[in-house]
């Protein structure tokens, strides 16, 4: 039987829903708020349309503190960009159920095309997009890409339908940046705190050779919807990865800033090739003093940083360092500073083919795309294709490997070179 306090819960936190009927007939509110509470994001703006009470229940910034209020694990969802967000509408995946929504795209421009290199970035329920290289039509040379400055925020707990809004701009227009979302120490608002980014450049996937760099660093405070200048790395770089530290209590918190390139070298003195970095730089959150960390691994054993993950702990702070790289998931050692390996692919990559890899509730994913065809029962026509995601789920603490298919409501295959991901915790 339910227990007392779920019900209170649901009285306390559901009053509209109460007043517009029962949940489901012949079934106490409090199992049924428990039953519903449990139903993927994915689904749940299409069951809004059931039923009155439904509605009412259902209206995300009711149903999260619902959920909290009753101890339902939370959940990490996928957001995933497949190119520019602007023509190609994101979506996100929920890997508990294997259910997709789509999402809005951003707000088109008429001069502005071909978006890449933006970084997403989840903080609370809201869901953001910075910067990024694009191409200008009024810009001179055409074709000449360009280092954006914009940034828009998506509430996916609005009560209406979901849209983007636009916000202040950053102080400097980059892409390919380190980026960190700092929630409140203090168990505060997890929809305030703030943003951190850092280096980046104007370095678009057309170009893979050209492009500048930069050393500068801004945090956004989302309470006051402004961008401040911080503490500058002290080299350029562009490329890299970034997270947030927490330490102990009365220790210092810390943003990691790892791998990246920055000067480059010419081969057979034309070509342009980046130098990569082996170190990482981590700036103090309280001093706000950068210092910077040793070479991660020997001179000849890997050219570059891997796919760089954190695994986040059950309080949503960053627990665990992974790195995919090739074939192989790798451990960061913060005490040796250096990468000791973890686990193989159990289904090896082809050098060729493209992955994603992402962190999400305790488990590590490795994303790859295959292409299966449908439709062939007429012949005079082409059969028509869908985009199929394989996914290699490899969990740290039990040590082993599972795997599931699924499709993305995509009618184009994904290419992970240009695909960007990120995790989003509701």
């Amino acid at each position: 039987m339910a227990s007392s306090s779920t019900a209170n819960a649901v009285e306390a936190l559901t009053p509209n829903a109460a007043s517009r009927g029962t949940l489901i007939p012949s079934l106490p509110d409090d199992l049924a708020a428990v039953i519903l509470a449990s139903i993927p994001y994915s689904h749940q703006s299409r069951l809004r349309a059931t039923a009155r009470s439904w509605r009412a229940f259902l209206a995300p910034r009711a149903l999260l503190p619902l959920r909290r209020s009753l101890r339902l694990p939370c959940r990490h969802l996928l957001a995933l960009f497949p190119a520019d967000p602007a023509i190609t509408p994101p979506c996100l995946f929920d890997p508990a159920t294997a259910a997709w929504a789509l999402l809005p795209p951003l707000p088109c421009s008429p001069y502005l095309y071909g978006l890449s290199n933006f970084v997403p970035v989840a903080l609370g329920h809201h869901l953001y997009v910075l910067g990024g290289s694009q191409f200008d039509a009024r810009s001179y040379p055409l074709g000449h890409p360009i280092a954006s400055a914009a940034v828009h925020r998506l509430d996916l707990t609005a009560p209406s339908t979901l849209s983007w809004d636009h916000l202040p701009d950053m102080l400097f227009p980059r892409g390919s940046f380190a980026c960190a979302p700092l929630r409140p120490p203090d168990g505060g608002n997890s929809d305030e705190g703030t943003i951190i980014v850092a280096g980046g450049g104007s370095r678009h996937t057309m170009f893979p050779s050209v492009g500048s760099r930069m050393s500068s660093v801004e945090c956004y405070c989302v309470r006051s919807g402004e961008w401040r200048i911080g503490t500058g790395l002290p080299r350029d770089r562009a490329g890299s990865v970034g997270f947030l530290v927490r330490r102990e209590a009365g220790e210092e918190d810390e943003f990691w800033v790892m791998g990246g390139y920055g000067d480059y070298r010419t081969l057979a003195g034309v070509v342009p090739a980046d130098v990569y970095y082996k170190d990482a730089m981590v700036l103090g959150l309280r001093s706000g003093k950068w210092r910077e960390v040793e070479a991660m691994w020997e001179e000849g054993e890997r050219r570059k940083l891997g796919a760089v993950v954190a695994l986040d702990g059950e309080d949503g702070q960053t627990k665990v360092i992974f790195m995919l790289d090739t074939n192989d998931i790798f451990r960061y050692d913060f005490v040796l500073n250096r990468w000791i390996k973890e686990s193989s692919l159990r289904k090896k990559i082809p050098g060729s083919s493209s992955c994603s890899f992402v962190a999400m509730n305790g488990e590590l994913y490795v994303l790859t795309t295959a292409i299966q065809s449908l439709d062939i029962s007429d012949h005079r026509r082409m059969p028509k294709k869908r985009s199929t995601l394989e996914i290699q789920v490899y969990n740290p603490e039990k040590r082993r490997w599972r795997f599931m298919t699924t499709n993305p409501p995509l009618n184009q295959t994904i290419d992970f070179k240009t695909a960007i991901t990120c995790t989003i915790r509701l």
